[in-house]
């Protein structure tokens, strides 16, 4: 007796098919972009272009107790998202994602000005006035002599995160 090979076609059909653990691990990654969107507040979640249906699912996770319910509706959910448009979802999350690039950015500019303001003094109060001429001068010089003798002291830098939060206002950040 001979064995059959499998014919060509029916090989090349099974390798398109994604395998049954990928489809799982799809399927995971859609319950956990589920619960991301189920986790954020509703002002938040209001960006991304969701289904009614999507949005009523999403509210009704908060009434859901039972541990076992709760992991039905979120396989649910994964569900709904497959009918989503995931493309516009993942751009929403990337300009979510650079949005708080440009904070942190900008935080850290902020605190290397504060830096350069209490280690350099007076030479680093006169750039930053030529950048923002609008500045308080005199307070901003009063924050910084008492950072500086704070830092002197060993005390706890109160002075200095004032200074922090008036170089946060004055650049309207």
């Amino acid at each position: 007796m001979r064995k059959q090979r499998p014919d060509p076609v029916e090989v090349e059909e099974q390798e398109e098919r994604p395998s049954k653990s990928q489809l799982k691990r799809e399927m995971h990654a859609l319950q956990a972009l589920g619960e991301t969107l189920i986790a954020m507040r509703p002002a938040e979640r209001a960006r991304f272009p969701l289904s009614d249906d999507m949005l009523r699912a999403i509210e009704e996770t908060s009434r859901i107790r039972s541990h076992e319910g709760r992991r039905r509706h979120m396989q649910y959910v994964g569900k709904l998202i497959r009918k989503e448009d995931l493309a516009a979802i993942q751009g929403v999350f990337d300009s979510i994602d650079q949005e708080q690039e440009q904070r942190d950015h900008a935080f850290h500019r902020l605190e290397k000005w504060r830096e350069r303001l209490i280690d350099e003094g007076d030479d680093a109060v006169d750039l930053f006035m030529a950048e923002h001429p609008d500045a308080d001068r005199q307070t901003l010089r009063q924050l910084i002599r008492n950072a500086q003798r704070e830092r002197e002291q060993g005390k706890p830098p109160t002075s200095s995160r004032k200074l922090f939060k008036h170089l946060r206002e004055t650049l309207a950040l």
